[in-house]
């Protein structure tokens, strides 16, 4: 399913989706009552007020324990993050209203061989069928709790809105693809989905075969890797990486792509909803 223009459209996408990027900017603009340029500089979110940053520490503590998917918190987890990402708290804007912009496609969502938890085997373009999709590539063992965390985080809570949603519950699917196949094998990302996956809403925890496997998946989507090392050269369970999700329409093409500093529930819905009216 990829094409040459997937590759340049990601490219070009790596700073943000450049007219939902605007559209939020404008949003922030009028909510906020601040300069237009200056709304830009902050992309599309202003650092949380104090009572707000509290609530959001509250959110990344259990966005912490469902990443582990168990019922204690990831002990490599840091704590001493200095500033939440905006999708642990509330917007401090109105979301923009579903079908009131656009989201051009920015290319072909790549297809791939995967082993779901259950140890189905799968690919990506069977699950993305027909779908509005939202896809995360994070890994279980993952520390930094504005990385792949905020994704469960951020999808649970979308899985919430969906699942409430009778027009949107056969029509969207979460797809949480791990960064570490050696590590993440189907029975881990088991435990992942039954800390998170509810009986309304579609929700796979996929891995790969091997690191080779995954490997062609990762570039077709420009998602790079660095499996961390210590001081001697000795592997470590961590891996470096930016967070990436990926919101992907019924006919396989990517609409939107998603960062720590964009990834936000209710900016997230907002896309689906506007897909959905299409």
């Amino acid at each position: 399913m990829a094409t040459a223009r997937t590759a340049n459209a990601l490219a070009t996408a790596r700073t943000a989706n450049g007219v939902a990027a605007a559209r939020n900017v404008k949003a922030l603009a009028t909510a906020r009552n601040v300069k237009a340029t200056a709304a830009a500089r902050r992309l599309s979110f202003v650092l949380p007020p104090r009572r707000a940053r509290a609530r959001g520490m509250v959110a990344a503590a259990v966005g912490i324990v469902l990443s582990a998917g168990v019922a204690a918190a990831n002990p490599q987890v840091r704590t001493n993050d200095p500033i939440a990402a905006p999708g642990w708290e509330e917007l401090s804007f109105p979301a923009p209203l579903p079908g009131t912009y656009e989201l051009p496609p920015l290319g072909d969502a790549a297809g791939g061989n995967v082993v779901d938890s259950d140890g189905t085997r799968r690919t990506l373009a069977e699950l993305m069928a027909g779908r509005i999709v939202v896809m995360a590539f994070v890994y279980r063992s993952c520390p930094d709790r504005n990385g792949c965390p905020l994704a469960n985080f951020v999808m649970s809570k979308v899985r919430d809105a969906v699942g409430a949603d009778t027009g949107l519950q056969q029509r969207v699917r979460l797809l949480s693809l791990s960064l570490d196949p050696a590590r993440d094998r189907p029975e881990k990302m088991a435990e992942l989905a039954k800390a998170l996956v509810r009986p309304s809403v579609s929700w796979h925890f996929l891995t790969t075969d091997s690191p080779e496997a995954l490997a062609p998946i990762l570039e077709s989507y420009g998602q790079s890797i660095r499996h961390d090392v210590d001081q001697d050269g000795k592997p470590l369970a961590t891996i470096s990486h930016v967070l990436r999700v990926f919101l992907i329409d019924a006919r396989g093409r990517i609409r939107n792509i998603y960062s720590s500093s964009y990834l936000h529930a209710q900016t997230v819905l907002a896309d689906i909803r506007t897909l959905a009216a299409e």
